[in-house]
C-alpha cells in the first residue's frame, strides 16, 4: 500500500494516477483545502484528513509500505503574510507523517521539496551540494522538512528520496504565474498586471517529466537519503510567459509591471537547477521550459479555466 499525502492536489493526483495505472494499492490522505475531488482517482482509497492532526495521519498510515509526502501549502507568497499556515502545513505536518511512520514501521518516504531552499544561489545551474539558505519562509519550511526526514532516516533506519523542484506546471495546476495570468485575463482582457519587472528568469518543468524523474530516482538511487534536483535545462522570463499565455488565449492586452526585481517578498528572480545527478541515472526532460509553459496553457484552456467551468479555481 502506498500512502500519498495531498493526493487530490496537482502533483499528488498525477502520482496517484501513475501508481494506480501500475497496479499498486493507493491510499490518498487529503483535506481538500487546495486539492479537488475532480482530480481524485476513483480506484484510490480516499481518507479525508489533515496532516496537521497527528491522529488523522496515524489512521491513514496503517498497513502502508511507502509514503509519498506531497501535501503542503505551496504558496510562496503567502508565507510572508501567514507564516503560521506554512509552519503548520509544511513543518508540523511533516513531523506528524514521520512520527506515524515510526509507529507503524513504515521505512520508505518520498518528499517533495523545492528550489527555494537554495535562496538566491550564486552558482547557476545550482547543484544539490549548494548550501541551503532560503529567503522565504516557505523555503525554510522545506529545509526543515528535509532535515527532519534525514534525521529520522538515520535514527530509525528509514530511507528517503528528497526532490527539489523547479516550477512544476501542467494540467490541473491551480496556482503559480500561468494560472494567475489566465485568471487576471479572465477578469480583464485589456490589461495584464505582471509582478516585478518581468525579467525574472526561471526553470519550468512539465508534470509528465517531473513524475518520470521521481520514479527513475526512486527505482535507481540507493542512498539512505537521496537528494535530487528536478527541473528543465533552460529558463524562461516571466514576460515571455505572459506573451505565450496571451498568444494561446488570442489576446493582446497592455502589460503593466509593478516594478522591482522580485515579484513578491521572498521571490527568487533567477533560478536554474543542475540536473546532472539525475541525468546520470538515465533520465532527461522531454520538454523545454517554453514548451512546458505553452503546453500548460493549452491544458488549462482544455480544462475550461477561462470559461469558468472549474469550480475550485483559487487565485
Amino acid at each position: 500500500m502506498i500512502l500519498i499525502t495531498g493526493g487530490a492536489g496537482f502533483i499528488g493526483s498525477h502520482i496517484t494516477d501513475h501508481f494506480i495505472e501500475k497496479g499498486y494499492d493507493v491510499r490518498v490522505l487529503d483535506n481538500f483545502s487546495s486539492g479537488s475531488e475532480e482530480f481524485l482517482n476513483p480506484s484510490a482509497e480516499t481518507v479525508r484528513g489533515d496532516i496537521r492532526r497527528a491522529e488523522d495521519v496515524l489512521q491513514a498510515m496503517k498497513g502502508v509500505d511507502e509514503v509519498w509526502h506531497i501535501a503542503a501549502n505551496p504558496d510562496v507568497r503567502l508565507s510572508a503574510e501567514k507564516p503560521e499556515e506554512i509552519y503548520e502545513n509544511n513543518v508540523l505536518g511533516t513531523w506528524n507523517v514521520l512520527k506515524a511512520m515510526v509507529k507503524e514501521g513504515v521505512e520508505r518516504i518520498v518528499f517533495t521539496s523545492t528550489s527555494t531552499v537554495y535562496g538566491e544561489a550564486k552558482t547557476i545551474p545550482t547543484p544539490e551540494s549548494y548550501p541551503t539558505m532560503p529567503i522565504s519562509i516557505y523555503g525554510a519550511s522545506k529545509v526543515a522538512g528535509e532535515a527532519m526526514i534525514a534525521s529520522f532516516c538515520h535514527t530509525y533506519d528509514m530511507r528517503a528520496w528528497i526532490f527539489r523542484f523547479a516550477n512544476v506546471i501542467g494540467r490541473r495546476t491551480r496556482h503559480g504565474v500561468i494560472f494567475d495570468f489566465m485568471m487576471k485575463l479572465k477578469r480583464d482582457q485589456k490589461v495584464l498586471e505582471i509582478l516585478g519587472d518581468g525579467e525574472q528568469n526561471k526553470s519550468y518543468i512539465y508534470i509528465n517529466d517531473c513524475i518520470s524523474a521521481m520514479i527513475t530516482a526512486v527505482e535507481r538511487a540507493d542512498e539512505r537519503v537521496s537528494v535530487f534536483n528536478i527541473g528543465s535545462e533552460d529558463q524562461i522570463r516571466v514576460k515571455r510567459i505572459a506573451e505565450i499565455v496571451c498568444q494561446e488565449m488570442g489576446l493582446s492586452p497592455e502589460f503593466r509591471f509593478t516594478g522591482g526585481r522580485r515579484g513578491w517578498k521572498g521571490d527568487v528572480p533567477v533560478m536554474l537547477l543542475s540536473i546532472e545527478k539525475l541525468k546520470s541515472l538515465g533520465w532527461k526532460p522531454e520538454y523545454t521550459s517554453e514548451e512546458a509553459v505553452r503546453q500548460t496553457v493549452r491544458d488549462l484552456l482544455d480544462e475550461g479555466i477561462v470559461n469558468g467551468e472549474v469550480s475550485n479555481s483559487k487565485h
